[in-house]
């Protein structure tokens, strides 16, 4: 009983792994390619490559072999190093208006 609630609660986990990597690779698929060289990172397609690759093995192996953490590792990377610094090189959130910083919430601020 525990060992069968012990692997539910990998599958889920492995699930989510899944979705976390599945979420990389679309964002890096839909960043410019030229915002990676701006941002002194690798290329596009090396990213590309490398999110796609981890979200195939974390799907394809089980969860607690070496080659699923190599690929949660590499996702992390890109989520918390590569994805801010492209943000910060095309100016925000993927081209939302943001405004200026004198905006309140319900237009510009007329004092």
């Amino acid at each position: 009983m525990l060992i069968q609630s012990f692997y539910s609660v990998l599958g889920f986990i492995s699930w989510a792994l899944f979705a976390f990597a599945l979420f990389a690779t679309f964002d890096a698929a839909f960043r410019r390619k030229d915002a990676y060289r701006a941002a002194d990172k690798r290329s596009k397609l090396f990213w590309l490559l490398v999110l796609a690759l981890s979200a195939l093995v974390i799907l394809m192996m089980p969860l607690l072999s070496i080659l699923p953490i190599i690929g949660v590792i590499a996702t992390a990377v890109y989520i918390v190093d590569v994805r801010p610094a492209l943000k910060q090189v095309t100016g925000g959130s993927g081209g939302r208006y943001r405004g200026s910083s004198s905006d309140g919430p319900y237009g510009p601020f007329r004092g």
